[in-house]
């Protein structure tokens, strides 16, 4: 007799009869028949979109380099002024073919495509937290004794601010492709329609500059606003923390610190521009802009529409700036908080240790270091050239951009530039993402300074002790440096 569940297997029936159970199990048979049908027919098309696929990469690969001339691959962002330095690069080195892929550079996608053998030449790295993780999966090339063959003292010729981004536990990987430290632009119609004089003379610190913020601030009549008198991109809010004294973490980087009075102090600040000093534009406010104007929502785009009178920015901003045709811009040394200090940043660039041509890949870190590159990069703006040596006056200015007359002060504020801080127990874009949520609250408004601090410093010390627990080697590392401190720290 059958159990209750039927048999083990269900063979095919001819036809449904009038059983209840047999007309069941013909409906389970048939149902699961067109099931298996969807999945073949989705496996077959999911084929074809493969196939085809491969079929266009193999299509747009780029041609095969010539006989006797080397190809190597570079990942990098597909900005303009990468194909000056590609053909300046080509051209000095015409047994070598350096190209462009634009299309790989996730740092995971490195990473993997790294170890499987198909990686990259050379490839940009971001940031400090990058480096690091490029050289713990092992596959950013050592280049100290590289590099000190060739008389380069990467402690002493390039700009401090570009150090986390190439020094690693004491050992170099890679070189600095560019730098900057963010100054203050200005719209010199803006100043001029107002009867304003120009910034040479400016306020030094952010409390005696925001009157003439506040000033520089206009409406029509009917309320809609003509220019704001500051604003910055939300991305550089580091810029003000170590100007009020604020870090990320602690010195020894086991405890995320944001919730520090001075940290709360200068977030406060970017707030009081917005809702009470209403000399920055507000998110609400960038949106109206970007609909009025058709700009988008950046600050650099604003000041290049007239829409802003003064801006916190970097020198590369005038790879976009240039294009705006009859601007009149001036820079000055930002004014600042309780302390005089900047955030500095950049990228590098950094060899694959697996690459088979690693040893070609090298020469163009030493074009990275002479004169040509360096020289290239500051008649481009894209940032300021990583070799200190070559950053001068001659260097610096462009013969085809004659009303450019503030050069200096790019380089004349490099030295004040923080280098970016982070923390070995904990993966730097989680914790950047955790940070970025709670600084956009503040800057809707829809959360006091004081508790996205709060809430930011502690989602990123419970981020932190996750990654303790899952990691007993790096766990030992952190209980050796909060011991040694003889404090408390985040993990269990």
């Amino acid at each position: 007799m059958r159990s209750a569940r039927g048999p083990a297997t269900s063979p095919r029936p001819s036809c449904p009869t009038r059983s209840w159970w047999t007309t069941c199990e013909y409906t389970t048979w048939w149902t699961h028949r067109r099931r298996a049908g969807r999945r073949m027919r989705v496996f077959g098309a999911l084929l074809l979109v493969l196939v085809g696929a491969s079929l266009i990469a193999w299509k747009i690969q780029p041609a095969p380099a010539p006989p006797g001339i080397t190809p190597l691959i570079w990942v990098s962002d597909d900005n303009p002024a990468r194909r000056a330095h590609i053909e300046q690069f080509n051209r000095l080195n015409p047994d070598l073919q350096i190209r462009l892929d634009p299309d790989n550079g996730g740092m995971e996608k490195v990473i993997v495509q790294s170890l499987a053998g198909v990686g990259p030449d050379l490839f940009d790295c971001y940031g400090a937290a990058q480096l690091a993780a490029y050289v713990k999966a092992g596959i950013a090339w050592d280049v100290t004794e590289e590099l000190r063959k060739d008389g380069v003292d990467i402690q002493h010729d390039v700009w401090g601010a570009t150090l986390p981004y190439v020094l690693y536990e004491g050992r170099t990987y890679g070189f600095p492709a560019n730098t900057a430290v963010d100054v203050l632009w200005f719209n010199k119609d803006v100043f001029d329609k107002l009867g304003l004089p120009y910034l040479e003379n400016r306020p030094r610190t952010w409390e005696a500059f925001l009157p003439l913020a506040k000033k520089l601030t206009r409406r029509d009549a009917d309320g809609r606003i003509q220019h704001f008198g500051l604003s910055f991109d939300p991305w550089a809010w580091k810029f003000f923390l170590y100007q009020w004294g604020g870090r990320v973490y602690s010195d020894d980087g086991t405890r995320c610190v944001l919730d520090s009075p001075q940290a709360v102090g200068a977030v406060q600040f970017l707030h009081d521009l917005i809702y009470k000093h209403k000399a920055m534009p507000s998110p609400a406010d960038e949106e109206a802009l970007a609909q009025q104007g058709g700009w988008g929502s950046a600050s650099i785009k604003f000041l290049g529409a007239g829409r802003l009178a003064t801006a916190v920015g970097g020198r590369w901003w005038l790879c976009t700036l240039r294009d705006y045709k009859g601007l009149r811009l001036g820079a000055v040394e930002s004014p600042h908080g309780p302390l005089r200090r900047f955030w500095g940043y950049g990228k590098s660039t950094v060899i694959n240790c697996n690459s088979p041509r690693r040893r070609q890949a090298l020469r163009f870190l030493r074009y990275m270091t002479g004169l040509p590159y360096n020289r290239l990069i500051n008649q481009q703006a894209d940032g300021l050239a990583p070799m200190i040596r070559y950053c001068t006056d001659k260097t610096l200015f462009n013969p085809h951009f004659p009303q450019e007359d503030y050069h200096r002060v790019f380089r004349e504020v490099m030295p004040l530039g923080e280098p970016e801080q982070i923390s070995p127990f904990v993966n730097a874009a989680a914790a950047e993402q955790l940070i970025s949520i709670q600084l956009d609250l503040v800057r809707r408004d829809a959360k006091s300074a004081a508790a996205a601090m709060k809430t930011a410093a502690e989602q990123v010390n419970e981020e932190m002790t996750k990654n303790l627990r899952r990691n007993p080697a790096l766990r030992r590392q952190w209980e050796k440096l909060t011991n040694a401190n003889n404090r408390e720290g985040v993990a269990p």
